[in-house]
Protein backbone atom coordinates (compact mmCIF):
# COMPACT_ATOMS: atom_id res chain seq x y z
CA UNK A 1 0.00 0.00 0.00
CA UNK A 2 1.32 3.43 -0.79
CA UNK A 3 0.57 6.64 1.95
CA UNK A 4 -0.25 9.74 0.42
CA UNK A 5 0.15 11.73 3.29
CA UNK A 6 2.16 12.13 5.97
CA UNK A 7 1.38 10.78 9.39
CA UNK A 8 1.63 13.69 12.41
CA UNK A 9 2.93 12.88 15.79
CA UNK A 10 0.79 15.97 16.85
CA UNK A 11 -3.10 16.05 16.30
CA UNK A 12 -2.72 19.67 16.85
CA UNK A 13 -0.96 20.27 14.14
CA UNK A 14 -2.67 18.29 11.76
CA UNK A 15 -6.03 20.28 12.69
CA UNK A 16 -4.01 22.86 11.81
CA UNK A 17 -2.77 21.60 8.47
CA UNK A 18 -6.41 20.63 7.94
CA UNK A 19 -7.59 23.45 8.41
CA UNK A 20 -9.34 22.61 11.26
CA UNK A 21 -8.19 25.54 13.96
CA UNK A 22 -6.10 28.73 13.57
CA UNK A 23 -2.54 29.17 15.35
CA UNK A 24 -2.72 32.38 16.96
CA UNK A 25 0.53 34.22 19.08
CA UNK A 26 -0.40 33.81 22.76
CA UNK A 27 -0.48 37.44 24.42
CA UNK A 28 2.45 38.19 27.03
CA UNK A 29 0.31 38.11 30.25
CA UNK A 30 0.32 41.61 32.07
CA UNK A 31 2.35 41.77 35.44
CA UNK A 32 -0.01 41.54 38.76
CA UNK A 33 0.96 43.42 41.57
CA UNK A 34 -0.15 43.34 45.19
CA UNK A 35 -3.05 45.50 46.18
CA UNK A 36 -1.40 47.40 48.92
CA UNK A 37 1.84 47.62 47.01
CA UNK A 38 0.34 49.34 44.47
CA UNK A 39 -1.56 52.08 46.60
CA UNK A 40 1.53 52.64 48.50
CA UNK A 41 2.76 54.50 45.35
CA UNK A 42 -0.52 56.40 44.79
CA UNK A 43 -1.62 57.23 48.44
CA UNK A 44 1.96 57.93 49.80
CA UNK A 45 0.88 59.82 53.05
CA UNK A 46 -0.18 56.56 54.49
CA UNK A 47 2.10 53.47 54.91
CA UNK A 48 1.32 50.36 53.36
CA UNK A 49 0.52 49.12 57.15
CA UNK A 50 -1.94 51.91 57.38
CA UNK A 51 -3.35 50.91 53.26
CA UNK A 52 -3.68 47.55 54.43
CA UNK A 53 -5.84 48.22 57.17
CA UNK A 54 -8.16 50.65 55.10
CA UNK A 55 -8.40 47.31 52.00
CA UNK A 56 -9.55 44.96 55.00
CA UNK A 57 -11.75 47.94 56.53
CA UNK A 58 -13.63 47.97 53.29
CA UNK A 59 -12.80 51.41 52.15
CA UNK A 60 -10.82 50.26 48.80
CA UNK A 61 -12.70 49.93 45.94
CA UNK A 62 -11.17 48.23 42.77
CA UNK A 63 -12.59 49.12 39.17
CA UNK A 64 -16.06 49.77 41.05
CA UNK A 65 -15.48 46.67 43.46
CA UNK A 66 -14.87 45.91 46.96
CA UNK A 67 -12.11 44.61 47.36
CA UNK A 68 -10.86 43.12 51.08
CA UNK A 69 -7.71 41.60 50.97
CA UNK A 70 -4.00 43.68 50.76
CA UNK A 71 -2.28 41.44 49.00
CA UNK A 72 -4.75 40.63 46.14
CA UNK A 73 -2.79 41.16 42.74
CA UNK A 74 -4.03 43.35 40.30
CA UNK A 75 -2.30 44.82 36.99
CA UNK A 76 -0.85 48.05 36.58
CA UNK A 77 -3.85 50.71 35.33
CA UNK A 78 -6.99 49.18 37.00
CA UNK A 79 -9.35 51.68 38.92
CA UNK A 80 -8.38 52.19 42.63
CA UNK A 81 -10.80 54.08 44.92
CA UNK A 82 -9.96 54.96 48.27
CA UNK A 83 -13.08 56.05 50.45
CA UNK A 84 -11.44 58.24 52.92
CA UNK A 85 -13.57 57.95 56.22
CA UNK A 86 -14.67 61.42 57.74
CA UNK A 87 -12.58 61.53 60.54
CA UNK A 88 -9.18 61.34 58.32
CA UNK A 89 -10.31 63.55 56.03
CA UNK A 90 -9.95 66.23 58.92
CA UNK A 91 -7.28 65.14 60.05
CA UNK A 92 -4.35 65.61 57.41
CA UNK A 93 -1.73 66.70 60.09
CA UNK A 94 1.93 66.89 58.54
CA UNK A 95 4.31 67.82 61.51
CA UNK A 96 7.14 69.90 61.17
CA UNK A 97 10.57 68.61 59.71
CA UNK A 98 13.10 68.95 62.17
CA UNK A 99 15.67 66.73 60.45
CA UNK A 100 15.69 64.44 57.57
CA UNK A 101 18.71 61.57 56.20
CA UNK A 102 18.98 58.14 54.76
CA UNK A 103 18.11 56.52 57.99
CA UNK A 104 16.22 59.12 60.56
CA UNK A 105 13.42 61.44 60.44
CA UNK A 106 13.16 64.01 63.46
CA UNK A 107 9.67 65.48 63.84
CA UNK A 108 8.03 68.19 65.76
CA UNK A 109 4.82 66.69 66.74
CA UNK A 110 2.07 68.87 67.24
CA UNK A 111 -0.71 68.04 70.01
CA UNK A 112 -3.05 65.62 69.23
CA UNK A 113 -1.41 62.98 67.12
CA UNK A 114 -1.35 60.10 68.35
CA UNK A 115 1.64 57.89 68.23
CA UNK A 116 0.96 54.64 67.15
CA UNK A 117 -2.40 52.98 66.35
CA UNK A 118 -4.67 51.53 69.34
CA UNK A 119 -6.27 48.37 68.20
CA UNK A 120 -6.73 46.68 64.47
CA UNK A 121 -7.67 49.89 62.74
CA UNK A 122 -7.18 53.55 63.39
CA UNK A 123 -9.16 56.07 61.71
CA UNK A 124 -6.72 58.88 61.82
CA UNK A 125 -3.22 59.47 60.99
CA UNK A 126 -0.25 58.33 63.56
CA UNK A 127 3.44 58.82 63.82
CA UNK A 128 3.71 55.34 62.43
CA UNK A 129 2.58 56.51 59.18
CA UNK A 130 5.96 58.99 59.02
CA UNK A 131 8.57 56.04 59.86
CA UNK A 132 9.24 53.03 62.45
CA UNK A 133 8.11 53.80 65.80
CA UNK A 134 11.14 54.27 68.09
CA UNK A 135 9.83 56.04 71.38
CA UNK A 136 6.14 57.81 72.14
CA UNK A 137 4.70 60.85 72.99
CA UNK A 138 1.50 61.14 74.59
CA UNK A 139 -1.48 62.04 72.71
CA UNK A 140 -1.25 65.49 74.16
CA UNK A 141 2.25 66.19 73.70
CA UNK A 142 4.13 68.26 71.67
CA UNK A 143 7.61 68.09 70.59
CA UNK A 144 10.75 66.22 69.63
CA UNK A 145 10.01 62.40 68.45
CA UNK A 146 12.52 60.30 66.30
CA UNK A 147 11.73 58.04 63.79
CA UNK A 148 13.41 55.08 61.94
CA UNK A 149 13.27 54.49 58.39
CA UNK A 150 14.18 50.88 58.01
CA UNK A 151 14.02 48.03 60.57
CA UNK A 152 17.87 48.31 61.59
CA UNK A 153 18.24 51.90 62.18
CA UNK A 154 14.95 51.09 64.36
CA UNK A 155 16.46 48.87 66.83
CA UNK A 156 19.68 50.82 66.87
CA UNK A 157 17.91 53.43 68.68
CA UNK A 158 15.84 51.56 70.69
CA UNK A 159 18.21 50.20 71.99
CA UNK A 160 19.91 53.71 73.31
CA UNK A 161 16.37 54.36 74.58
CA UNK A 162 16.61 50.79 76.47
CA UNK A 163 19.77 51.93 77.66
CA UNK A 164 18.98 55.28 78.79
CA UNK A 165 21.52 56.57 76.23
CA UNK A 166 19.13 58.60 74.90
CA UNK A 167 18.58 62.17 76.75
CA UNK A 168 15.40 64.02 76.31
CA UNK A 169 14.38 67.40 78.16
CA UNK A 170 10.53 68.33 78.66
CA UNK A 171 9.28 71.80 79.61
CA UNK A 172 5.83 72.22 81.31
CA UNK A 173 3.88 74.82 82.87
CA UNK A 174 2.61 73.36 86.35
CA UNK A 175 -0.08 74.73 88.82
CA UNK A 176 1.52 76.48 92.13
CA UNK A 177 5.30 77.08 92.21
CA UNK A 178 7.45 73.91 93.67
CA UNK A 179 9.22 74.79 97.19
CA UNK A 180 12.15 73.70 95.70
CA UNK A 181 14.09 75.53 92.71
CA UNK A 182 15.38 72.15 91.57
CA UNK A 183 15.39 68.57 92.68
CA UNK A 184 15.59 64.92 91.95
CA UNK A 185 12.40 62.76 92.39
CA UNK A 186 13.27 59.05 92.97
CA UNK A 187 9.84 57.79 92.87
CA UNK A 188 8.72 54.41 91.45
CA UNK A 189 5.34 54.41 89.35
CA UNK A 190 2.86 51.38 88.57
CA UNK A 191 -0.64 51.20 87.48
CA UNK A 192 -3.50 52.42 89.62
CA UNK A 193 -5.41 49.28 89.60
CA UNK A 194 -8.83 51.05 90.61
CA UNK A 195 -8.37 53.01 86.94
CA UNK A 196 -6.17 50.62 85.06
CA UNK A 197 -5.60 53.04 82.53
CA UNK A 198 -3.84 55.18 85.05
CA UNK A 199 -0.46 55.32 86.92
CA UNK A 200 0.38 56.39 90.61
CA UNK A 201 3.70 56.68 92.69
CA UNK A 202 3.78 53.13 94.65
CA UNK A 203 7.02 51.87 96.53
CA UNK A 204 6.44 48.57 94.71
CA UNK A 205 5.99 50.00 91.32
CA UNK A 206 8.79 50.20 88.69
CA UNK A 207 12.02 53.04 88.98
CA UNK A 208 11.58 56.12 88.12
CA UNK A 209 13.44 59.20 88.53
CA UNK A 210 13.01 62.84 87.15
CA UNK A 211 15.02 65.92 87.30
CA UNK A 212 13.34 69.13 87.45
CA UNK A 213 14.40 72.55 87.75
CA UNK A 214 11.99 75.88 87.78
CA UNK A 215 13.05 77.92 84.90
CA UNK A 216 9.95 80.92 85.91
CA UNK A 217 7.10 81.55 87.78
CA UNK A 218 4.46 84.37 88.31
CA UNK A 219 3.04 83.04 91.41
CA UNK A 220 0.64 80.69 90.18
CA UNK A 221 2.32 78.88 87.78
CA UNK A 222 6.25 77.91 86.83
CA UNK A 223 7.60 77.17 83.82
CA UNK A 224 9.80 73.41 84.41
CA UNK A 225 12.35 71.71 83.00
CA UNK A 226 12.05 68.37 83.48
CA UNK A 227 15.05 65.38 82.63
CA UNK A 228 13.49 61.85 82.93
CA UNK A 229 16.48 59.04 82.96
CA UNK A 230 13.68 56.71 82.47
CA UNK A 231 10.42 56.03 80.44
CA UNK A 232 7.42 54.98 82.46
CA UNK A 233 4.34 55.59 80.95
CA UNK A 234 3.08 58.92 82.39
CA UNK A 235 6.14 59.71 84.22
CA UNK A 236 6.29 63.23 84.07
CA UNK A 237 2.08 63.70 84.99
CA UNK A 238 2.54 61.15 87.66
CA UNK A 239 5.80 62.63 89.27
CA UNK A 240 4.53 66.61 89.04
CA UNK A 241 1.05 65.57 90.58
CA UNK A 242 2.56 63.94 93.27
CA UNK A 243 4.58 66.77 94.41
CA UNK A 244 0.75 68.41 93.95
CA UNK A 245 1.90 70.73 91.22
CA UNK A 246 0.39 68.75 88.20
CA UNK A 247 0.70 69.54 84.82
CA UNK A 248 -1.54 72.36 83.72
CA UNK A 249 -4.12 71.02 81.35
CA UNK A 250 -4.00 67.54 82.27
CA UNK A 251 -6.95 65.82 82.12
CA UNK A 252 -6.34 62.85 83.98
CA UNK A 253 -3.60 64.03 86.88
CA UNK A 254 -4.17 67.83 86.77
CA UNK A 255 -7.69 69.63 88.23
CA UNK A 256 -6.74 72.97 86.23
CA UNK A 257 -8.03 73.07 82.63
CA UNK A 258 -6.52 74.70 80.19
CA UNK A 259 -6.41 74.60 75.92
CA UNK A 260 -3.75 71.33 75.71
CA UNK A 261 -1.79 69.89 77.96
CA UNK A 262 1.11 72.02 78.90
CA UNK A 263 4.01 69.38 78.38
CA UNK A 264 6.43 69.38 75.32
CA UNK A 265 9.44 67.78 74.26
CA UNK A 266 12.03 70.29 73.78
CA UNK A 267 15.22 68.10 73.23
CA UNK A 268 16.41 64.94 72.59
CA UNK A 269 20.26 63.93 72.54
CA UNK A 270 21.06 61.12 70.82
CA UNK A 271 23.64 59.01 68.29
CA UNK A 272 22.69 57.77 64.98
CA UNK A 273 24.00 55.29 62.65
CA UNK A 274 27.47 55.83 62.06
CA UNK A 275 28.29 57.31 65.52
CA UNK A 276 27.20 60.84 65.23
CA UNK A 277 25.78 62.02 68.52
CA UNK A 278 23.03 64.90 68.16
CA UNK A 279 21.07 66.84 69.75
CA UNK A 280 17.60 67.86 68.37
CA UNK A 281 15.01 70.88 69.67
CA UNK A 282 11.61 71.56 69.05
CA UNK A 283 10.96 75.45 70.10
CA UNK A 284 9.17 75.78 73.63
CA UNK A 285 5.71 77.31 73.04
CA UNK A 286 5.06 80.97 73.21
CA UNK A 287 2.55 80.76 75.76
CA UNK A 288 4.90 78.25 78.05
CA UNK A 289 7.14 80.95 78.30
CA UNK A 290 4.47 83.73 78.74
CA UNK A 291 2.90 81.76 81.35
CA UNK A 292 -0.28 82.25 79.51
CA UNK A 293 -2.71 79.77 80.83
Amino acid sequence: MIRTGKKFSKPEMSRVINGDTVLSIEEEKPELIRLDVMMAGIYKSYNRSTLAKFIKNGFVEVDDAPVSKPNAKFPMGVKIDLKVPEALKNADVEPEKIYEDENVLVLNKPVGLLSMAKGGYCPEKTLEDFGLLVHRLDRDTSGVVILAKNPETQTFLRRQFQDRKAHKTYYAVVSGVPKLPEARLDLPIARDLKKPTTFRVDPRGKQAETFYKVLKSDGKHALVELKPTSGRTHQLRVHMKYLEHPIVGDPIYGSEKAGRLYLHAGALEITLPGGIRKTFEAKIPAEFENLEV
